[in-house]
């Protein structure tokens, strides 16, 4: 998931327990769990990136089995003008008011990644679910602390790595696992995004290394994931981690912002199943191209093409032995939003938070959870750690 970054950590003080009971069908008599989301990083506010009100909100409003209840922003008047624009019942500028709440059964944090922890760990304490966005934090100790203390408290968890959710992501993994194209022995991912060089406050801060928002993590992170989510995971890399843009412009007062984000990653690996792997994001002037993934087995072909693998929509290529390439459709088993959702940003999000429902209702554990996010930046963390060291690094 990627993030709104104007709601100043709700001024940070800013189990389904108590889960209610509705029918999505009366006449069929359909009794199922709404999940009641207090979110924190919805906002009317313009500036930031708008993930939380454009993504989180849609993704809410579209699922019959979830209800966005409460909203908290930094400010008493912006929260109350958020939570009558997106009908939540409840507003708070005080996230530890909407973490002990009654009525709000899952907490939502969408804001800006150097923010998480803190809102994160108010929302374990409480004891409440969390969902919160990638990264998870601002680099791998923050998030392992987060995973950790998730576990220790039995809080069950997600992560906004909603890539995993994509249909055409979910039915490519599976067509891997089935054996449709045999072996893999060699796997292909390509990420060029458009570089956004002029930015106001609400963006500008992520050209900052330290904040752990940049085009490695994000579109970078999201991909990979993807890639590992459907080939599996890395078991050693060699990278080179570096920034080729250095300077932004603030798009408010003109003044150059020097920028030491990384923009530019290579990665050369093996996978744990002995697949030789290439990966390359790079955040380039003009002309961005996407995402390209391509998985080269004995027996066929896979190809995964998207503008943004999180976001999607993702179109899916197959072919066995030496046939042409030919365009696959998700089954319908693998949509689990309403069919007349809108496109967007929110469909995915959507998708994420409609299995998380499933695993809870299940018993089971959900996926992408923060533990899985854990993962995700130990990988990000070995391309740093190969590139300054200037060596291979073994994950696995």
């Amino acid at each position: 998931m990627s993030h709104n970054h104007s709601a100043d950590k709700c001024g940070i003080r800013c189990s389904f327990r108590s889960i209610k009971q509705t029918t999505l069908s009366e006449k069929d008599s359909i009794v199922a769990e709404i999940i009641r989301v207090g979110i924190v990083g919805a906002t009317v506010t313009q500036g930031g990136s708008g993930w939380g009100a454009n993504a989180h909100v849609p993704a809410l409003q579209a699922l019959p089995n979830y209800e966005l209840k409460a909203v908290c922003t930094a400010h008493e008047d912006t929260a109350k003008a958020s939570a009558e624009k997106f009908g939540a019942d409840l507003a708070f500028h005080d996230i530890g008011e909407m973490v002990a709440h009654p009525d709000v059964d899952l907490i939502a944090v969408v804001v800006r990644v150097p923010w998480h922890q803190d809102l994160v760990m108010a929302a374990i304490n409480a004891n409440k679910p969390v969902c919160c966005e990638w990264p998870l934090g601002a680099h791998l100790p923050e998030a392992t602390e987060m995973a950790e203390a998730a576990v220790a408290a039995g809080v069950p968890s997600l992560v906004g790595l909603q890539a995993q959710s994509d249909p055409a992501v979910m039915y490519a993994r599976d067509l891997v696992a089935g054996g449709e194209i045999g072996d893999i022995v060699t796997v292909n991912l390509r990420v060029m995004v458009n570089a956004i060089p002029e930015r106001g406050d609400g963006r500008i801060w992520q050209g900052i290394r330290a904040n752990g928002a940049n085009p490695m993590t994000i579109p970078g992170g999201h991909a990979v994931d993807a890639l590992c989510y459907i080939a599996g995971e890395f078991a050693e890399l060699s990278a080179r981690v570096t920034t080729r843009i250095t300077m932004w412009k603030h798009a408010v007062t003109g003044e150059d912002f020097p920028v030491d984000a990384p923009d530019t990653v290579t990665v050369a690996g093996v996978l744990e199943n002995g697949a030789e792997a290439a990966y390359q994001v790079a955040s380039v002037p003009y002309n961005a191209s996407g995402t390209s993934m391509e998985i080269y087995g004995r027996k066929g072909t896979l190809r995964l093409t998207s503008n943004s693998v999180n976001i999607g929509p993702s179109r899916l290529f197959m072919a066995t032995g030496a046939d042409e390439m030919a365009e696959l459709t998700p089954p319908d088993d693998y949509i689990l939003i309403p069919k007349d959702m809108a496109a967007g940003p929110g469909r995915n999000v959507a998708q994420a938070y409609a299995r998380f429902a499933q695993a809870r209702a299940a018993g089971k554990k959900a996926s992408p959870d923060f533990d899985d996010a854990v993962v995700r930046h130990a990988m990000i963390d070995a391309m740093e750690r190969s590139h300054v060291e200037g060596k291979v690094v073994r994950l696995r």
